[in-house]
């Protein structure tokens, strides 16, 4: 008999098997744990708690409403990337504060995100110029995105927002140039990004390039927005560094402090469930056909890139089969990673992959036609349906019904 996988991807399971958990459902599925959800949203909320900061739910990387509410009583509200997630956040964490970051703003739409959102913040002074006034006038919080030009990030320039040429906030030169004192005047706070999956060490060295550059602006802001890429709720991640970070700058500048992570609110509390389709092989290389595609199902994958833990799975060569998963798309580049199992895989093997709550359903398409998994959630072992998609899906976004 295996054992069971307790890797952290997979936890949550609590030594079940995936056929036990699984097998009934459709493949390939979603399925969201909302016990993990609890326990990430208590370590979120210990870290409020202690150190007075506000944690928002960055919705670009776990858009799931349904469990909002599951999420609500840790949180302090949302953070969104345009109107649409505004609205969202808006309308399925009521109560909460909202807050939208842009790297512009358009015209016709500007109205409504001041509708929804509490806290604007502007990537540019020539955006700022633009609707600071009209924002202020509305009663919302105004903000501005600074680059603090300190890149801590290694190998996934993708992700690094203070890449050279990046379009992704002001930097010293752009407000020594272009911030005239009426703008500096519109301003509540200021909001920087710069972390992808990093820990707090990255963040302390990140605040010392702040403070170097912006030093003397910090004092007269009412609030200062850390973004997101905190890996606040992975195993091992430093707690007391972050919460040492946080209260630092909020005592020594008189500001409150505001985080906005994607993935430590849903990290490992989600999977996605597959089928073996197809067995080929191609020289010295097996190669296992799914029904899920990398590149509708998990785009990440490809885009990060990165390989996606897989239950009971191994680096390749480790265990003594080992297998290329693909998807079954035409893309010939729909390549998941290599894995070796304890066992060969053949038509029908079900596959469960971890940490797959965070950036899948908000990222999927239907690329060459491929359907939509379906989305459950999961509490106490038992699942429930949230959504099902068909063919009307696929073709309502290419045209009308």
């Amino acid at each position: 008999m295996i054992a069971p996988d307790t890797r952290p991807p997979f936890a949550a399971l609590g030594g079940i098997s995936p056929e036990d958990a699984f097998a009934a459902l459709p493949s390939p599925c979603y399925v969201i744990d909302e016990d993990h959800l609890v326990k990430n949203g208590e370590i979120l909320a210990g870290v409020a708690s202690r150190t007075g900061a506000k944690i928002l739910l960055a919705q670009k990387a776990f858009s799931n409403f349904n469990l909002y509410p599951v999420l609500a009583p840790f949180l302090a509200g949302t953070e969104a990337s345009g109107l649409y997630e505004a609205r969202l956040g808006f309308e399925e964490m009521p109560g909460k504060e909202v807050h939208v970051f842009s790297a512009a703003y358009r015209p016709d739409e500007f109205n409504d995100v001041l509708r929804y959102a509490d806290h604007i913040v502007f990537n540019s002074p020539a955006q700022l110029a633009k609707y600071g006034a009209l924002a202020k006038s509305a009663g919302k919080s105004v903000g501005l995105r600074v680059n603090p030009e300190c890149s801590t990030q290694d190998g996934h320039a993708i992700y690094d927002p203070c890449a050279p040429g990046s379009r992704l906030g002001t930097t010293r030169a752009q407000w020594d140039e272009k911030m005239a004192p009426d703008l500096i005047a519109l301003l509540d706070g200021l909001h920087f990004h710069t972390l992808c999956e990093q820990d707090a060490d990255d963040l302390a060295t990140t605040l010392s390039a702040l403070e170097q550059r912006f030093g003397d602006i910090l004092p007269r802001m009412s609030w200062i927005n850390f973004g997101g890429g905190h890996h606040i709720t992975r195993p091992g991640y430093q707690l007391s560094l972050l919460e040492d970070c946080i209260r630092r700058f909020s005592e020594k500048y008189g500001v409150q402090i505001y985080l906005e992570p994607g993935e430590a609110c849903a990290l490992n509390a989600g999977f996605l469930v597959t089928r073996v389709l197809d067995i080929v092989q191609n020289g010295d290389t097996q190669i296992a056909i799914l029904d899920m595609s990398a590149a509708c199902h998990t785009p990440d994958v490809i885009e990060m890139p990165y390989r996606p833990p897989l239950y009971g799975a191994d680096e390749t060569g480790v265990l003594s089969h080992t297998y290329r998963l693909t998807g079954p798309t035409c893309l010939a580049g729909d390549v998941i990673g290599d894995y070796s199992f304890p066992q060969p895989l053949q038509e029908g093997s079900l596959l469960v992959f971890g940490d797959m709550a965070i950036y899948t359903t908000c990222k999927n398409n239907t690329f060459n036609g491929m359907p939509l998994p379906s989305i459950y959630a999961r509490r106490q072992n038992h699942t429930t349906l949230l959504a099902r998609f068909s063919y009307s899906d696929f073709k309502s976004r290419l045209g009308h019904l």
